[in-house]
């Protein structure tokens, strides 16, 4: 049983630039040893320099593994309730360890946004998973936890406010200011290379409900053509991370049994700002590769501390219903997105796993069905985060 293993959590990638992040978070949010959690990697000698840099306990038990090993894959998994991996792109070394805590009953979370490999994994492993009670959470990082609970959240109050959720919700980021992830890049990049040789992988990317099978739901919001949004008074651009996160947001829709309603329709954008500004800076935004450029991490680099700390970023949801009611969400948190943030995330997401959700059968999940509130709650209380109503 997963409940009987020696350790709540294995960090998987600990020597990664991420993955120390998210030793080092969890070295001191639980130094009182409420969470049992190991360090894992390819190499001893680097998780023993990660974990002196670091200034966790000499006592931290380390794990060597690697992806290529399936005996040590197996091991690895069969000794903890949770595995937190953070080694992408997903698509390139990610099926092993799916496919492994698929078989051993373990929980697992990453940071995948890679949508053609996590609806590969879906259609591979959801017999496995739902057969071993293993729990498989993709996507526990900036994408998409702040807008997949950030809708979860504005529905939750929709139905209390007015009894019934909203049909339709828009994301809008009002400010990011931080590093883009090296590794999103990566995966951005592996996405499209292997979109270019494969029809199929292509049309994933272009279907809205290419992550909840046999879902045929209404047409959705044209989200890359800038426009003024004049409910708001600004300028729109494309969101360059809306093309996981709307779909992880309707399969959550999906796996709730239609939550939000059958004719749910949602898209992000960014605001830039009223008047020809605005309309200049969406044009650009459009016109331009925000995930490319020389200036973006390679996968293990990252900022610095000072540069982490003051990231931060926050996002305004909106909720319309057919009677011409809304109601305001936002969601802010205090750290750079793509790593300060995301860490912190995945790591509560993990304890979540382990520890808050008992009754969650195995399957593969998104965050809002599987940790609804109880994640919420845990972001506001130890991650930075906040989710209130704004009107």
């Amino acid at each position: 049983m997963a409940s009987e293993r020696q350790f709540d959590i294995v960090v998987y990638g600990a020597t990664g630039f991420t993955g120390r992040l998210v030793a080092e978070y969890l070295s001191k949010q639980y130094a009182d040893g409420t969470v049992k959690w190991a360090m894992a990697g390819r190499s001893a000698q680097k998780l023993e320099e990660v974990r002196d840099l670091i200034g966790a306990p000499k006592t931290t038990p380390l794990i060597a593994a690697d992806a290529s090993d399936p005996a040590a894959l197996k091991a690895m998994v069969e000794s903890t309730k949770v595995v937190l991996t953070t080694v992408g792109p997903y698509q390139l070394y990610g099926a092993p360890l799916v496919a492994a805590c698929a078989a051993a009953g373990t929980d697992y979370v990453d940071l995948c946004g890679e949508v053609p490999f996590m609806r590969q994994m879906i259609d591979a492993l959801q017999e496995a998973a739902q057969k071993s009670g293993a729990r498989i959470v993709f996507s526990c990082g900036f994408d998409s936890i702040p807008f997949d609970l950030g809708v979860f959240f504005l529905q939750e109050q929709a139905k209390a406010k007015f009894g019934q959720p909203v049909p339709r919700v828009k994301g809008r980021v009002r400010a990011m200011n931080g590093t883009l992830s090296g590794g999103t890049a990566a995966s951005g990049r592996a996405t499209m290379e292997a979109a270019a040789k494969d029809k199929t992988i292509m049309g994933y990317l272009f279907d809205p409900y290419s992550l909840a099978p046999g879902t045929k739901g209404v047409a959705q919001p044209d989200g890359q053509t800038p426009h003024e949004d004049k409910a708001l008074g600004s300028w729109v651009a494309p969101f360059f991370m809306a093309v996981i996160n709307t779909k992880n947001v309707h399969r959550s829709n999906f796996l709730l049994n239609n939550a939000y309603g059958a004719d749910f329709a949602y898209d992000e954008m960014m605001l830039t700002g009223p008047g020809e500004k605005g309309k200049q800076t969406a044009d650009f935004i459009a016109n331009n590769d925000m995930m490319g450029g020389d200036d973006v991490p390679q996968p293990g680099e990252g900022p610095s501390k000072e540069e982490r700390e003051a990231g931060n970023y926050d996002v305004l949801f909106v909720g319309e219903g057919p009677d011409g009611k809304t109601i305001k969400v936002g969601v802010t948190g205090d750290k750079d997105p793509g790593y300060g943030s995301t860490s912190k995330m995945i790591a509560e997401s993990a304890i979540c796993l382990a520890n808050d959700v008992p009754d969650l059968k195995g399957g593969f999940w998104t965050t809002a069905p599987a940790f609804g509130m109880k994640l919420v709650e845990r972001l506001r209380a130890n991650a930075g985060l906040t989710f209130e109503v704004e009107g």
